[in-house]
C-alpha cells in the first residue's frame, strides 16, 4: 500500500469515528510528528475539550516526518499541519493558497560545551560546529549572517560543519565532541540541562540583524479556502490554541500530566523543556508584516531558491491575523 493510500485509509477511519461520536461537529484532521513537541499542546487541547468548546473536533494522525505531513496536506488527506511560515510563503508564491496561524517563536541558540573558553562566535574560528536541520536550517542562516556582520566571520569557510539528525547533535554535543552546537529548541533545552551553555541566542542575533525575534516561526498551516468557506473553524482553532497556551503558561498541574510524553530524562530536563515551551509562546497580537518581510529577504539572500523558491518577497495573505 502506498504512503498516500495508507494516510487516506487512516484519515477515513478517523472521520468515521469522529462522525459517529458527533455528527454535528465538524472535524479538523491534523497530521503531526508522532514525537513532536506540538503534541504537548494538542494533547492538552483535546484533554481539556478546547476543540469542542470552540466548535470543532480535532483528530490527530501521527506521521514520521515533516515532509510526510506536507505530502498528506498537499494531497488533501488532512486539513492541518505544523510548519514554518517560510514554507507557506514559498507555497503561496508558487500558486498554492495556504495560510498560517502562529504557534511558536522558539528558535534556540548556539551552545558550547561545559568548560569552553569561547566568548563569541569569533572564538569558534577553525572549530567544529554541529547543526541539526541541514545547511538551510533557519537558525544556522541567521547566525551565519550575524557572524559576518559582527565579526567578519564566514562560518561556512572558517569552521567545520557537522550536519546531523537532532539526536546525533545532542549526543555529540554533550560528549564534548563539538566546539559549538545548533539544534532544535527542545534538544537545546536538554543540552543546557546537561551542562552546555549558550554562546549566542538566535533572538539576540536576529535583533542585531534588524529582525524581530517576536516573529513566530512555526504555526498551523491550513488551506485558504477554509478561511473563506468556514472562517469559524479557523477562528476556532486559533482560539483553542490560545486557550491551551494560556493554560500551559499558568498551570504546573497541566505540565505534570504531560510529563510522561515529554521524554524528559531528569527533573532538570523537564524544567528546561517546560520553560523553553513557555518562552516560545508568541504574543496574542498581529504578526509584524514588515518584520516578516525582512526575515524572508535575509533567508532569500542566504538560502536562495532551495529554501524559499520563488518567494523573493513576502506574498500577501500568509498570516491569519487576530480578528481576520
Amino acid at each position: 500500500m502506498s504512503f498516500i493510500s495508507t494516510i487516506r485509509a487512516a484519515s477515513a477511519a478517523l472521520l468515521v469515528c469522529a462522525g459517529a461520536a458527533s455528527a454535528e461537529t465538524p472535524v479538523l484532521r491534523a497530521a503531526v510528528l508522532q514525537t513532536g513537541t506540538v503534541n504537548w499542546e494538542l494533547d492538552t487541547l483535546k484533554h481539556n475539550g478546547f476543540d469542542t468548546a470552540n466548535g470543532f473536533e480535532l483528530s490527530l494522525l501521527g506521521v514520521a516526518s515533516g515532509s510526510a505531513a506536507q505530502v498528506a496536506f498537499q494531497g488533501e488527506e488532512v486539513d492541518v499541519i505544523v510548519s514554518d511560515w517560510l514554507w507557506v510563503a514559498r507555497q503561496r508564491a508558487e500558486g498554492r493558497d495556504y495560510i498560517f496561524i502562529p504557534y511558536s517563536k522558539a528558535v534556540g541558540a548556539l551552545l558550547v560545551p561545559e568548560g569552553s573558553t569561547a566568548k563569541s562566535l569569533a572564538d569558534l574560528r577553525g572549530g567544529k560546529i554541529g547543526i541539526a536541520g541541514g545547511p538551510l536550517d533557519k537558525s544556522w542562516l541567521i547566525l551565519r549572517a550575524y557572524a559576518e556582520k559582527m565579526h567578519g566571520l564566514d562560518l561556512v569557510t572558517e569552521t567545520e560543519q557537522i550536519f546531523g539528525a537532532p539526536p546525533l547533535i545532542y549526543k555529540t554535543g554533550l560528549q564534548g565532541e563539538l566546539d559549538g552546537a545548533i539544534n532544535f529548541w527542545h534538544f537545546l533545552a536538554k543540552m543546557e540541562a546537561g551542562g552546555m551553555t549558550p554562546l549566542i541566542t538566535v533572538d539576540d542575533a536576529a535583533r542585531e540583524l534588524g529582525l524581530d525575534p517576536e516573529t513566530p516561526l512555526l504555526g498551523y498551516v491550513l488551506r485558504g479556502e477554509m478561511l473563506r468557506d468556514h472562517p469559524d473553524l479557523v477562528k476556532g482553532l486559533a482560539a483553542a490554541s490560545r486557550a491551551t497556551k494560556d493554560l500551559l503558561a499558568s498551570s504546573d498541574a497541566a505540565w505534570d500530566r504531560l510529563r510522561p510524553i515529554m521524554n524528559a530524562n531528569s527533573d532538570a530536563e523537564f524544567v528546561a523543556l517546560k520553560a523553553g515551551f513557555i518562552e516560545g509562546i508568541p504574543a496574542d497580537q498581529p504578526v509584524d508584516i514588515d518584520a516578516a518581510a525582512r526575515m524572508l529577504a535575509l533567508m532569500a539572500d542566504l538560502g536562495g531558491k532551495d529554501l524559499i523558491g520563488a518567494a523573493t518577497t513576502l506574498p500577501d495573505g500568509v498570516f491569519v491575523q487576530p480578528g481576520s
